[in-house]
C-alpha cells in the first residue's frame, strides 16, 4: 500500500496546506501528480520543490468553481496519464456571526467547498468509469461532526460534503470506483490563520499528519475502501469535556 506507481492523482487546493502536503507524500510514494490551484506561482514553487520528471508531474492553475476550467483540468490530466485518484481538497472558511454573514460570503463558501467538489467528482467519475477503477477522497472537517461558533457556511458545506461522499460511493460502486472522506481537526494551514513559526502540538496538527492518513486511504487495494476517517490532535476539545 506504500507503492503509488499505479496511481495518477489529481489534487485540488494543492498550492498550500493539506493539498501541498498530500502532493509531497504521494510523490514520495511514486505517484504521478496533477496539481491544481488558483495560485500559479505557488504551484510552480511546489513543482520545483518536488523535483519530479515531466512524465510524473503536471501543474494546472485552475479555479475549480468554474465548470469549464474543471473540465479542461480533467481533460489535460487524463491525457497526461489515466486518472485513478482525486483528492478534492480546495476549501475556504469565513468566520462571521450568522447575522452578519452576507449572501455573497455564503455563496463563495458554497461554491468552493461544495460545488467545486461536485464538479471535480463528476469529471473524475467520467474519466474513471470506462476503466472500471478509481478513488475519490474528499477533505472534510471535524466541523462536519461538531461545528465551531460563527462558521455557519463552512459547517453547512462540510456536512453536505459528507452526504455527497455517501452518494458518490453508491454511484461509483458498480463501476469499481470508491469515494471516501477524511475529517481533520485543528491543523496548521492558511485556512486556520497565520502559519508562520507555528509548530504541531497536542492541540493542533501538521498538515503532513493529515496527508499521511489520506495516503493510507488512497493506498489500500482497489476493492477496499476506508470510507470515513477522523483525525485530530489528542487535546482538541471534541470528546467529552476535552
Amino acid at each position: 500500500m506504500f507503492d503509488f506507481s499505479r496511481h495518477t492523482a489529481v489534487i485540488t487546493g494543492a498550492s498550500s496546506g493539506i493539498g501541498a502536503a498530500v502532493a509531497r507524500v504521494f510523490a514520495a510514494r511514486g505517484a504521478r501528480l496533477v496539481l491544481a490551484a488558483r495560485r500559479a506561482e505557488r504551484l510552480e514553487a511546489l513543482a520545483h520543490e518536488l523535483g519530479l520528471a515531466e512524465d510524473r508531474l503536471l501543474i494546472r492553475p485552475t479555479d475549480v468553481t468554474h465548470e469549464a476550467e474543471v473540465q479542461c483540468l480533467f481533460a489535460d490530466a487524463d491525457a497526461f496519464s489515466p486518472v485513478t485518484l482525486l483528492v478534492a481538497n480546495a476549501g475556504v472558511a469565513v468566520h462571521r456571526p450568522t447575522i452578519d454573514m452576507t449572501l455573497e460570503e455564503w455563496q463563495a463558501v458554497i461554491d468552493i467547498n461544495l460545488t467545486a467538489a461536485f464538479l471535480c467528482s463528476r469529471e473524475a467519475l467520467r474519466v474513471m468509469r470506462p476503466r472500471g477503477r478509481g478513488r475519490i477522497i474528499n477533505i472534510g472537517s471535524l466541523s462536519a461532526k461538531m461545528p465551531r461558533p460563527d462558521t455557519v457556511a463552512y459547517t453547512a458545506t462540510k456536512f453536505a460534503l459528507e452526504g455527497m461522499t455517501h452518494s458518490l460511493a453508491l454511484d461509483g460502486r458498480q463501476y469499481g470506483i470508491t469515494a471516501s472522506i477524511v475529517h481533520p481537526g485543528s491543523t496548521i494551514t492558511e485556512l486556520a490563520g497565520n502559519t508562520e513559526n507555528r509548530e504541531p502540538t497536542d492541540k493542533t496538527m501538521a498538515a503532513r499528519d493529515v496527508a499521511e492518513l489520506v495516503a493510507i486511504a488512497a493506498g489500500v487495494p482497489d476493492q477496499v475502501n476506508i470510507f470515513s476517517s477522523t483525525i485530530l490532535p489528542i487535546a482538541q476539545p471534541f470528546l467529552g469535556r476535552g
